[in-house]
């Protein structure tokens, strides 16, 4: 068995594992990497932070030593990016929860923190809103007029509306449409009506954050850099607090705090689930990709008391790690098998990787945002 193994990753002609994806994850996979090639078995897995829909897409571009063995997610796949992967052959997929997450509106400890809305965070930051000069019921849209959080709600600072956050490419920008401005722009009728007959059309409005300077795109370490020196709101992962906490604070949404309970129990209303996805074609023939799954799924890593809460990891109930390790369990063996332990020779399925796969163009090290 193992000489068949050795003979397929020698044709495969890629001596490591390749992860693409999700700069949410990143941390989470470098730490594993680190971990799992710390006894000199296994060569370092390279990961690359691409985003998560760049590394969805390089994903789906087909199977073979050019494309990545595993994305990292921090938003659930497409149904047209699955179609795409369909397209390209990339057929058997697994998608793994590998715990939670948070996003968080970050502001300097030196300001007094804001408790903010759903309902503000749309009227602040999307491209189109409801027209305020009419009645709640209106549905005429106009370009966003407001400049102070204190016209979006005359509760909140009489400041000007400067918000940096992640790039369209990243699942964090995603899921912050989605959860958050989605549902301040049904809290109006009209909207929720358009909701209702035509939700195409609703996403589209609803989820374009406007483009004339008030919402600015940074990589992670400058929106950091922005909040702390007063100059803004910062959209960034809850992971983010725990290491800038001197200097970084929190607004609550919707009433509640982001702490790792209101994140772990779902309370929070931007939390989420991060995914991994494996592409099954490749099991058995990129070097260290049983090893790496079997390190990156153990109680050392993603339980409790794992060594990727430092790095911003919030882990599963029990109940849910044994749910997905069950549904690891099934497309890949995390123990040695039987028959290798006795000695004995056991079968191997081989597969090849597509003759002529399109190269990724891969970089050494490509970090945008996820």
């Amino acid at each position: 068995m193992f000489f068949n193994a050795a003979t397929a990753q020698a044709e495969f002609g890629r001596p490591y594992l390749l992860i693409a994806g999700s700069s949410t994850i990143f941390p989470l996979a470098s730490a594993v990497a680190d971990h799992v090639s710390a006894s000199g078995k296994v060569r370092k897995p390279k990961v690359e932070s691409t985003g998560t829909g760049g590394g969805i897409k390089l994903f789906c571009e087909g199977t073979g030593r050019n494309y990545p063995d595993i994305v990292l997610a921090s938003r659930m796949m497409k149904k047209v990016e699955r179609d795409e992967c369909g397209l390209n052959g990339v057929n058997e997929i697994t998608e793994l929860k590998i715990g939670y997450d948070g996003i968080v509106i970050a502001q300097s400890r030196k300001d007094k923190p804001l408790n903010l809305t759903n309902r503000d965070l749309y009227l602040a930051l999307a491209k189109t809103v409801p027209d305020p000069r009419c009645s709640g019921s209106c549905d005429r849209l106009v370009p966003n007029p407001y400049k102070k959080w204190s016209e979006v709600n005359p509760a909140l600072p009489d400041l000007p509306i400067v918000v940096w956050g992640p790039p369209l490419s990243s699942g964090s920008r995603d899921t912050f449409a989605e959860d958050v401005l989605e549902a301040g722009c049904a809290s109006f009728p009209a909207m929720k009506q358009m909701m209702l007959a035509n939700e195409t059309r609703f996403k589209k409005l609803c989820q374009t954050i406007r483009e004339d300077g008030v919402y600015e795109s940074e990589p992670e370490s400058s929106i950091i850099d922005h909040v702390e020196a007063g100059q803004g709101l910062g959209i960034v992962d809850f992971g983010v607090l725990a290491k800038h906490g001197s200097e970084l604070v929190a607004a609550s949404i919707e009433g509640i705090e982001p702490t790792y309970e209101s994140v772990k129990s779902q309370r929070y209303p931007v939390g989420r689930p991060l995914y991994m996805y494996i592409k099954q074609a490749h099991l058995g023939l990129a070097p260290g990709m049983e090893a790496y799954l079997k390190e990156f799924t153990s109680d050392k890593a993603w339980g409790d008391e794992g060594y990727l809460i430092a790095d911003g990891l919030i882990p599963m109930p029990s109940a849910e790690r044994k749910t997905e390790l069950e549904k690891l369990k099934g497309i890949v063996a995390l123990a040695e098998p039987p028959a290798v332990k006795n000695g004995k020779k056991a079968g191997n399925k081989e597969s090849k990787p597509a003759g002529k796969a399109k190269s990724a163009k891969s970089k050494e090290s490509r970090k945008t945002h996820g």
